[in-house]
């Protein structure tokens, strides 16, 4: 576990520096940070996502599937397979991810988690194939369970849900949150691209309250360069 969570540590801070620059051009052909395989709701067998991402060319990328790290896991052997038989070449970065239901201001929004170590025991609870219940269902306790397994809390695209994001941004950074998915295409317009007002909104809300922009397609379909 020591060993383990020294490179997680490592890979965070990474992660740190990429999201730093994340602005409305990275996603989705140098890096995303939202998709799903058919271990929750998308259609994308693992290895499927994986050609994909090395065929567009990601420099990062993680695989959020709800409550489930199964295609990560087998997208991260993909790629150890991938780089010993192309020695050589560039090879993305693949952090740990995961999608999480929350409650927060009383309705239910949803948690990015990213570059956590996988094995560590606070993020068990959110690694079962379904949503959790009581005080683990809380935003504030999935925020600490992913800070103590060394990773970073990202609020999924704000504009979604039954609250505004100017009441739930403040609301999660209050509660410890690393960022905000900025840059998501509401309407699902083809190509892909951020939606313009909700991403100025999002950008202006991190810098006040100090979060990293981040940006994702939310891939469920069979295409990284869309949504649906």
């Amino acid at each position: 576990m020591a060993v383990n969570f020294a490179r997680t540590t490592a890979s965070t801070e990474l992660l740190k520096q990429v999201f730093q620059n994340i602005d409305a051009q990275s996603c989705p052909r140098l890096f995303n940070f939202h998709m799903h395989t058919v271990y929750s709701d998308g259609r994308l067998q693992p290895n499927g996502l994986m050609e994909q991402a090395i065929a567009i060319g990601l420099e990062g990328f993680a695989i959020t599937d709800h409550h489930s790290i199964a295609g990560y896991q087998l997208a991260q052997t993909w790629l150890e397979d991938w780089k010993w038989n192309n020695p050589g070449a560039r090879t993305p970065h693949l952090w740990s991810g995961v999608e999480i239901n929350a409650n927060l201001l009383d309705i239910e929004v949803h948690i990015l988690a990213y570059a956590f170590e996988p094995e560590h025991s606070s993020m068990k609870p959110y690694l079962q194939k379904k949503a959790t219940t009581g005080k683990e269902y809380q935003a504030s306790n999935v925020i600490a369970a992913v800070h103590e397994a060394g990773g970073l809390a990202v609020l999924a695209h704000p504009a979604r849900y039954k609250r505004s994001h100017f009441d739930l941004i403040p609301a999660a950074a209050q509660k410890g949150i690393d960022g905000v998915e900025s840059f998501y295409a509401y309407n699902n317009p083809n190509p892909w691209q951020p939606s313009a007002l909700e991403s100025q909104q999002m950008q202006e809300l991190a810098g006040e309250y100090s979060l990293f922009n981040t940006c994702g397609t939310d891939t469920h379909g069979l295409s990284l360069l869309q949504r649906l």
